[in-house]
């Protein structure tokens, strides 16, 4: 189940970039789950990943090959999480199967995973998976690797874009895999933005991490950081503009993150709901982000939005355990839509329990709240939480 995901349609090639898919039988048969990444001589790679303890030995080691890189290695099926020294050595081994049929170097080439954790990756199977992608590569490879990608996603997720820089016309596709335990706290689950533009490594990596302020990290499903998540930029330079141009990269590719962000969120395990949460009047953007967060997470406000339930004491609880110092609740108002729930701290005169039904019926929706304290602002985009969240999660592994 989705709410209003968009199909993907075709997705533009990136010079630069070609990409293969194979089918390993890492946890389905018959399905693909193996994603290659061939990357130009001089491709500029920057990232952001999980913030998780239990980060995955494919993060620890894609982690430490930002700068140039001429390959990514993704399988999906596997986390390759909570593995110990066999899972650094089988993500290496990834990495230098990888390098032997693009006949690269093994540490240009960086590992992602994703999938049931706990478990060693069927190296042999990645192995002959990988050989296999690679003599696959291709162009317009991207559409597959979305697909590739997908545990519990119900649909592949990308988009394209063009753009100017500097008179010049920049290229760039993203996809993303994201469904359940999705509170980046970075990033998503797994996404990569490959661009024709041309940055140094540095440049890449300050791109990365603006995006992902702008986009992922303004997103949850149910409040759960994975031990996997990345998000990763890689430059290719064939477009032969972009260095000194970042903010008109940023300005011209945040679109794009931001739609691949919503597009987790509505793909969110079991979602039912679009919710837009609003917190303006903050003191600070932090103490903004702390309430959007405490509405966004809370069970009870997303089992009340999965019911269409305008139960807006809820919300009044979530704002008052969101941490914020001073938060004074006799200025605090709610809206959802343009219905005004409550102000000064309480139910609003005008309120009326029919027109707060309405608005929570609805797909889609905003819940907008104003903390009356000060001319910051923050957005986070959520689900809610349904039957076939707890359904889909408890048959996760069988």
């Amino acid at each position: 189940m989705a709410v209003g995901l968009a199909p993907m349609g075709e997705l533009a090639a990136v010079p630069g970039i070609r990409i293969g898919v194979s089918a390993a039988g890492i946890k389905y048969p018959n399905r693909d789950d193996i994603a290659l990444f061939e990357l130009a001589p001089g491709c500029a790679v920057g990232g952001v990943f999980t913030q998780n303890a239990f980060r995955a030995p494919p993060v620890a080691v894609a982690a430490g090959r930002l700068g140039h890189a001429r390959a990514f290695v993704v399988n999906s099926g596997n986390a390759n999480a909570a593995t110990g020294e066999r899972g650094v050595a089988d993500a290496r081994a990834c990495c230098a199967a990888a390098a032997a049929a693009l006949g690269c170097g093994a540490d240009d080439v960086l590992p992602f995973s994703t999938g049931v954790i706990g478990e060693f990756l069927p190296m042999r199977r990645m192995r002959d998976g990988i050989t296999r992608a690679a003599a696959a590569l291709s162009a317009a490879g991207w559409g597959a690797a979305a697909r590739a990608m997908m545990t519990t996603d119900t649909q592949p997720k990308g988009v394209s874009a063009t753009f100017p820089v500097a008179g010049r016309t920049v290229t760039a596709t993203a996809i993303v895999k994201g469904s359940g335990m999705i509170r980046p706290n970075m990033a998503t689950m797994l996404a990569f933005l490959g661009t024709d533009a041309k940055l140094s490594p540095a440049a890449t990596q300050r791109l990365a991490a603006a995006l992902a302020e702008r986009s992922f990290n303004r997103l949850t499903v149910d409040g759960d950081t994975s031990t996997n998540d990345a998000f990763v930029v890689a430059a290719t330079g064939a477009a032969g503009v972009g260095d000194g141009q970042e903010d008109a990269l940023l300005a011209g590719l945040t679109p794009l993150v931001v739609e691949l962000a919503q597009r987790t969120v509505r793909d969110g395990e079991g979602a039912t709901k679009f919710v837009t949460v609003n917190v303006s009047g903050g003191a600070t953007r932090e103490d903004c982000r702390r309430v959007a967060y405490a509405v966004a997470h809370s069970p009870l406000v997303k089992t009340a939005i999965f019911a269409g339930d305008p139960n807006w004491g809820r919300f009044c609880m979530a704002i008052g355990n969101a941490g914020v110092s001073g938060l004074e609740p006799g200025r605090v108002s709610l809206h959802l839509n343009d219905v005004c729930v409550a102000e000064g701290g309480m139910i609003a005169a005008s309120y009326t329990e029919a027109a707060g039904t309405a608005v929570m019926a609805q797909d889609e929706f905003e819940v907008s709240i104003d903390l009356g304290a000060g001319p910051c602002a923050e957005t986070v985009w959520t689900s809610d939480l349904s039957h076939d969240y707890v359904r889909i999660n408890a048959e996760y592994r069988t």
